[in-house]
This record gives C-alpha cells, structure tokens and sequence, in this order.
C-alpha cells in the first residue's frame, strides 16, 4: 500500500495544483481521454481544484460506452441460442441493446457467463466441445493483446467451437475526430497511459505536430493526473505542442514489443462505429483473414439488424465532450445505474456513472478552501 499511497499524498497535490495555478494565465481546455482517469478525476474532485482557468473536458475512452448498439444487438442475438456459451465481462451486461440487455438474456434462459479473461472463454471450449463458445471481445489497445492471444491459441488447439464478437477500437483515430470535429475546444490531450504502454508512443507525434496540441501520456492516481495537466498546461502556456511521457514507470516510448507482434499477428486495421460518435476510419480492429473461422459475425451470420437510440439520451454529445452529464435533461431521472439509457451510465468508466456515483447532480461546487485535496 505504500506504493500508491505516495501518488495519493495530499501535500504533494496542493503543491502541483499551487504550481498549475502560478501556471495558468488564460483559458486552457483538456481532454482525458481515458474512463478511468475521468472516474479518478471525478471521485477526488480535482476538477473542482482546479484554477477556473483550466477546464477538464471528458473524452469518448470507455470501451464499453464506445461498443455500438448494433454490435451490442448482435451480442444479444447470438447469446440467446440454445447452442451457444456467451462469455464476457461483467460490465458489458447491463449496457442496453435496442430494447434488452445481456442480463435479460440470461433471465429468459441464455447461457451468458462472466469471466476475467478470454482465456477463462477458451478454457469452457475446451471443456465444452458439443457447445459454441463466443466471447465478447471489445476495448481499447489495452485488451487486444489478450484477445489475440486467445484466438491464437484456439487455432492452436484445433478448436472449432470458438470465436470472438469483436468490437475493438483504436485511441488515435478517435483523437483525430475529435480534433476535426467543427465544435472541438480541446486545447491539449491527457493520453492513456495503459494504451501506451501497450502501443507506444509512436502514433501521437503526427497529431500532436499536426493539430498543434500537446499530448502527455498520463497515468491514473490522483498525482499523477495532477502531473499530466500541470505538463500540459505548461506546455499550453509556453506555445509548444510536444508529446511527453508523465507515465515512465509503465510506459516505454516503443509499447510492449510482445503484445505488438501478437496483435499483428491476429487483427487488422478497418474503419469502426463508436457509439453515439458515428463511423471514424481506421479506428478500429477485425480479425484477419487467417483468422477468419474464429469470427462470430461471419460463423453467426448476424445481419440485417437495425438499431435505435433512445432520443432522451445524450451520451453521445457526453462520450465526445461536447457536455457535461449533468447537461443531460434525463440524468439522474430517467436515466440511473439501475434504469440506463445508454451505456455512459452502466460502464464502470462511463462518465455519467461517475457524475451519479460520486454526487455530481446539480449542486453548485463546493468552494476550494472547504475541499481536501486527495483526501
């Protein structure tokens, strides 16, 4: 525990809020692109600590937000047959489909399994062979070596009762939409410190030299995202636009060499819909053609379905920052954790659960001198 309790230290967070305020001398917008900081960011209030100059803007980083309602319907549709074991993770099943979800699936009769790794889903094949096995591979560059990892072991095997419902996504194509969007405010970026240390550094460069943003890799305990924004800031302040690494216990500017060579290996990049967002090109992942078996749209054949949004629902607007949840006329009324009406309010990353979960309703903030730091 004393490892993360020095990222938690209220004393260093006063002193990196002291110098992000001596900092600051105009408006600066940034954009956290990960669920998990915003949940971070949201729980200790550091937004609220902040100096009124810098405004934290929540970006479209939850994977299972992202995860579009027609994939989520196919989900539902290849769960409810009776010859099939839907596996996923647990935060994928109350995310609503058209007019169910997975949870409801599974009270009508479907056999849908929580598991914590695909490996656990490749394990039920093997102990399985008279029944397929689907696992629902979604995420960010932080899940997919797994998941590749897992369909490379099943050709391995010989396994020809298992497969992925894929609905991977890509962290630099979506900052590139951001950025071109005819609404954006974002002024700099904090990037995912997980994703990189995954992939690199190496995407980032290019959009940061290109949109004149700064981009600084960040982690995910409270100083460490008080030391993303006070880089940032810093660079804002200065005119630069420069990618740096805040996050050099776990990230090396070349990724994980291993997991690189195995995502290679399995997928390929193809445009992707990102819920509430629309179609971005070349954002995502699909299995390649070597690996094509072990696809669950093509063994399946899950066409032909048609989605709707709910109107109420905003999360699109909240998943590209374009508001606040608390801007939404139906949260935290007909939209709760325990009635959604989009995925921004069941993920453990969404930014609705987090306004909802840690008290952010409409009450006004409290003034800064009443407010622990961290604490």
């Amino acid at each position: 525990m004393k490892y993360l309790d020095e990222f938690n230290d209220p004393q260093l967070a006063r002193r990196l809020l002291d110098e992000i305020r001596a900092t600051a001398t105009r408006p600066w917008a940034l954009m956290e692109v990960c669920g998990g900081q915003t949940h971070s960011i949201i729980r200790h209030g550091i937004d609220q600590l902040l100096p009124e100059e810098v405004e934290l803007i929540h970006g479209p980083g939850c994977p299972v937000c992202v995860t579009p309602l027609e994939c989520i319907d196919k989900a539902l549709e290849i769960a409810a047959r009776p010859d099939v074991i839907f596996c996923s993770f647990g935060d994928m099943l109350r995310v609503p489909g058209t007019d169910r979800d997975l949870f409801r699936v599974r009270g009508e009769g479907g056999d849908v399994r929580v598991v914590y790794s695909p490996l656990d889903a490749l394990q039920l094949a093997r102990s399985h062979p008279d029944r397929q096995v689907v696992f629902f591979a979604i995420g960010f560059e932080t899940t997919a070596p797994a998941n590749a990892m897992a369909v490379h072991q099943a050709r391995r095997l010989g396994l020809a009762n298992f497969t992925l419902l894929v609905s991977h996504v890509r962290v630099p194509p979506a900052i590139e939409a951001i950025m071109t969007a005819p609404a954006c405010r974002v002024q700099g970026f904090l990037a995912a410190g997980h994703v990189c240390s995954v992939m690199g550094m190496g995407e980032y460069p290019e959009l940061a030299e290109r949109h004149r943003v700064p981009v600084v890799v960040t982690g995910f305990e409270p100083l460490d995202i008080l030391e993303g924004i006070r880089r940032t800031v810093a660079q804002l302040e200065r005119g630069e636009h420069r990618v740096e690494n805040a996050y050099p216990r776990a990230v090396r500017p070349e990724g994980n060499p291993a997991a690189l060579r195995m995502i290679e290996e399995v997928f390929e990049v193809t445009d992707r819909s990102w819920r509430g967002i629309g179609r971005i090109p070349a954002s995502g992942w699909r299995l390649r053609e070597a690996y094509r078996d072990f696809d669950a749209e093509h063994r399946f054949d899950v066409t032909g379905i048609r989605t709707e949004e709910p109107a109420e629902c905003r999360a699109g607007e909240v998943l590209q920052g374009l508001i606040k949840p608390t801007d939404c006329a139906a949260f935290g009324t007909t939209c709760t954790p325990r009635t959604p009406l989009g995925a921004t309010m069941v993920s453990s990353e969404g930014a609705c659960a987090a306004y909802h979960l840690y008290r952010r309703m409409s009450e006004p903030a409290l003034p800064r001198e009443e407010m622990n730091p961290v604490g």
